[in-house]
């Protein structure tokens, strides 16, 4: 996604922006919008793909009763293991190149 883009992933956003894209967990992801909904069991997320160049935030919504896992050995900054439909929310810092990981379940 080019910066150009950076709206979609705003907290603000109007009904022009792109919906909260599904994906099934893997080692990699790549979210495109603010608000992302994960599905899937037993592989690790060890990498989250910047969508754009700048500091930002990325909401993944774990839909499974077993999620995925946020593993600390590719770009998030420490693991994570997430409840089912409890939002967790992920900064980036352009300084460590890392996701820094809230979460209410962990």
């Amino acid at each position: 996604m080019p910066d150009l883009n950076f709206q979609d992933l705003s907290t603000v956003q109007n009904a022009l922006q792109p919906k909260p894209v599904y994906i099934t967990g893997a080692v990699t992801i790549a979210p495109t919008t603010l608000i992302t909904v994960i599905s899937g069991t037993g592989t690790a997320i060890a990498t989250v793909t910047p969508p754009v160049s700048g500091s930002h935030m990325l909401v993944l919504i774990f839909t499974n009763a077993t999620p995925n896992t946020l593993a600390s050995s590719g770009n998030v900054q420490r693991a994570v293991t997430p409840l089912q439909n409890i939002p967790v929310l992920l900064f980036y810092d352009t300084t460590t190149a890392k996701y820094w990981a809230l979460s209410y379940a962990s």
